[in-house]
């Protein structure tokens, strides 16, 4: 029976293969369809300093500045998650399938609800590809997540 301190662990460790399988999911997508990088860590980067008041700077040094901003929230929502997943596990009854789409649809609204709300994005306006290039990576981070806090109850 894991502790607190267990959970928060486990929860780190299922966060952050969750994360390593959404960004493998990702970059995948990238080399398959030939795409560019996406700008909206950047923009999220870039939006977020601007709502807290933070000096970017100028030029290259605000805009890499930026571009490491968007990146820590998603990481920092994605270990989130799996702590919230972890701690969760130790109520008994809910499925690794139920969890994983759970963990799913915590990922997508963590990674683009501050786009919705912030303006940069309306999921209403994108395409079928579109929608499915960014459904895939979060699913990946769910199914992942939520069975690695399984294999660690």
């Amino acid at each position: 029976m894991l502790g607190p301190i267990g959970r928060v662990a486990q929860g780190i460790a299922a966060g952050s293969a969750g994360i390593a399988a959404l960004e493998i999911a990702s970059y995948v997508d990238q080399y398959r369809r030939a795409r560019p990088a996406s700008d909206s860590p950047t923009r999220l980067g870039r939006a977020l300093a601007d709502r807290a008041g933070i000096d970017l700077g100028e030029g290259d040094a605000a805009t890499n500045r930026a571009s490491a901003l968007g990146p820590v929230f998603g990481y920092t929502d994605g270990l989130l998650l799996g702590v919230a997943a972890a701690a969760l596990s130790a109520t008994p009854g809910r499925s690794t399938p139920a969890n994983a789409l759970l963990l799913t649809a915590g990922a997508w609204l963590g990674s683009n609800g501050p786009l919705i709300a912030l303006g940069l994005t309306d999921p209403r306006e994108w395409t079928t590809e579109e929608w499915i290039s960014d459904l895939i990576p979060h699913a990946a981070y769910g199914v992942t997540t939520a069975v690695a806090v399984a294999l660690t109850r």
